[in-house]
């Protein structure tokens, strides 16, 4: 357990330090843990999330081959002018279908699709497109907690206890969309003096013709009709029994199929840094997880409360904000659902699930590597020359979660004790 536990907090400060590439860092971590064989390679298989992996791969294709007609930049420029050109407004353009899809889809689709239409429309007005980048993560995570299909832990959750897609549209998205709200107003304040867009480029922008940035209008009369079916497809996935990596992939292959682009140039689209990364990440949580260091961390904390219901749920929200904010939420989610299952024992008090629920999603905001919409977005402004630093992300993270935290310790007490 120490070992692991070495591993990853050493390969955690080397990424925080930003003086070597965090890929390298990720893969180093988990190739020394297997030659230690403090996990073994059947493990480490199993700890590596394929389906994460095949989601974002499939949509980093879809996402480069429509990209090449023009069609982000039309949406873009449409956005632009419906905003009118007003930075508050094109937060909220941009943060509101975050917040919405992010529930309906997933974090991960939702981020993939949105980030290229704000790079865009950044350049379009000539700001700086990594605070509307960091928002968007921020609405995405939070807004991801609303439904039980929005965010990996509420699926697991659901798994586990058999609560219905309106359980949670009833218990969480009230406080979901309220701290969504909350935070884009309180991020557009903290960043108003970076995404101020001038004059002459507001006119710019209002006087182009959106129609004309259709680069090729062949190649988007045979892409456009899948990408829609692809999109439909992520909403009924679950009745389908189908995962979101295999709707991604099923999509990309049938773009590529009726594509007129070069393969190579569009499989060279892929950001292969951001897949290792995830890899490697995967690796070195699944090993903190196989040793019981997650397991021994989350029930000591759970263990100071003795029985008090309300120190119980407290403790349960902010102990999966901390932890998940630090690993990852998915491993962190499947740790504590035993210990919540066991705290709620046969009660039925539903309130344990929602402060887990909470405490996990919320807590995806926390760093760079709690949730794959944040390595993703990294990963993209990365390529795009516009890297977003460990520390960076921190510091806007770190305020985020520990404010949404605290509204829903607000709203978990006054609506459940």
């Amino acid at each position: 357990m120490a070992l692991s536990i070495c591993i990853f907090a050493g390969a955690l400060a080397l990424i925080v330090s930003e003086r070597f590439d965090r890929t390298k860092i990720a893969l180093v971590g988990a190739a020394l843990l297997l030659l230690t064989q403090t996990i073994d390679q059947e493990l480490a298989l199993e700890a590596i999330h394929f389906d994460t992996l095949g989601l974002l791969a499939g949509m980093m294709i879809i996402v480069r081959l429509t990209e090449a007609t023009g069609l982000y930049t039309f949406i873009a420029i449409r956005a632009g002018q419906l905003s009118r050109g007003r930075p508050f407004l094109l937060v909220v353009a941009l943060a509101v279908p975050t917040a919405i899809l992010s529930a309906f889809l997933d974090n991960l689709t939702t981020i993939l699709l949105m980030v290229p239409i704000t790079f865009l429309l950044a350049d379009a007005f000539d700001i700086d497109p990594i605070p509307l980048i960091l928002i968007e993560v921020m609405a995405c995570n939070i807004g991801g907690a609303a439904t039980l299909i929005g965010d990996p832990p509420n699926i697991m959750i659901a798994s586990a206890t058999g609560l219905s897609f309106m359980d949670f549209i009833i218990n969480v998205a009230p406080i979901a969309y309220f701290s969504t709200a909350v935070v884009v107003c309180l991020l557009y304040l903290a960043f108003r003096r970076r995404i101020r867009i001038a004059p002459e480029m507001r006119d710019k922008v209002l006087e182009l013709d959106a129609s004309r940035s259709i680069e090729d209008p062949r190649e988007l009369k045979r892409l456009a009709p899948l990408l829609i079916l692809t999109i439909v497809a992520f909403f009924v996935h679950k009745p389908l029994n189908l995962e979101p990596a295999t709707v991604a992939l099923c999509g990309a292959t049938a773009m590529l199929a009726f594509s007129r682009q070069s393969l190579q140039e569009t499989l060279g689209g892929i950001e292969w840094p951001t897949l290792f990364f995830f890899v490697g990440l995967f690796v070195m949580v699944g090993a903190l997880e196989h040793t019981g260091a997650i397991d021994e961390l989350t029930g000591a904390i759970v263990s100071i409360t003795d029985g008090d219901r309300t120190a119980e749920l407290l403790a349960i929200t902010w102990s999966s904000s901390i932890i998940g904010g630090i690993v990852d939420n998915i491993p962190l989610t499947a740790t504590m659902i035993p210990v919540v299952d066991s705290i709620a024992g046969d009660s039925g008090d539903n309130a344990y699930w929602w402060a887990l629920s909470l405490g996990a999603c919320f807590g995806g905001n926390l760093t760079i590597i709690s949730a794959a919409a944040n390595v993703a977005a990294a990963g993209m402004a990365s390529r795009a020359g516009q890297p977003i630093g460990f520390v960076q992300f921190l510091k806007i993270g770190v305020p985020v979660t520990v404010f949404s935290t605290v509204l829903a310790t607000i709203y978990l007490l006054l609506r459940y004790t």
